[in-house]
């Protein structure tokens, strides 16, 4: 194929004319099954027993699409688990006890915050007011999770106006680069 062949001329690689190869079964393959298996596994805070075997623990309130944002992580061989934050019970003490597992804390505008939660209560053919869309209790719930990050040290990821893919990246930069006191702004 011309196309191809001038790709491969310009970036200096070879081919391989093997069909099927970008299907193979190696060791990067195995790795992103397991980290796709462990996040199905510790979703929405299940299997927190073994918090300590992830790679990264995202933390936040409802719909601040931590789950999304596992699963993509694990397509790219992290292990990532997810905790969210109730506002009717504490956190899992296991979450305090991580030491060599990056934990990063999720926030959202609560303006956009209840407009995510009042779609998805219409998919769901919810229509009764609650505190999941109170205004002020939802201000609430997104200080509360702030202040939590912020005494626990934990970098923050706004996902205001970020892509899955996007905070994606940025999870994997704080993973790359540390586990520092970092802000990540949307």
């Amino acid at each position: 194929d011309p196309l191809v062949s001038s790709l491969q001329r310009y970036l200096g690689a070879s081919i391989s004319r093997r069909v099927g190869v970008q299907h193979a079964l190696d060791n990067d393959y195995f790795n992103r099954m397991d980290a796709l298996n462990y996040a199905i596994g510790h979703d929405d805070g299940q299997g927190g027993q073994d918090l300590e075997q992830a790679d990264v623990v995202l933390v936040g309130v409802s719909r601040t699409s931590k789950t999304p944002t596992c699963i993509y992580l694990a397509h790219r061989g992290v292990r990532a688990a997810n905790v969210p934050l109730v506002p009717t019970r504490p956190p899992p003490e296991k979450l305090f006890e991580l030491k060599n597992t990056l934990v990063v804390g999720l926030t959202i505008s609560p303006d956009r915050l209840i407009q995510i939660r009042r779609n998805r209560l219409l998919s769901l053919k919810e229509d009764r007011e609650s505190t999941y869309i109170d205004i002020e209790a939802v201000r609430e719930e997104t200080v509360k999770a702030r202040r939590l990050y912020e005494r626990q040290g934990w970098p923050v990821i706004d996902v205001t106006r970020r892509s899955v893919e996007e905070t994606a990246a940025a999870v994997m930069n704080l993973l790359h680069g540390g586990h520092g006191q970092v802000e990540v702004l949307g």
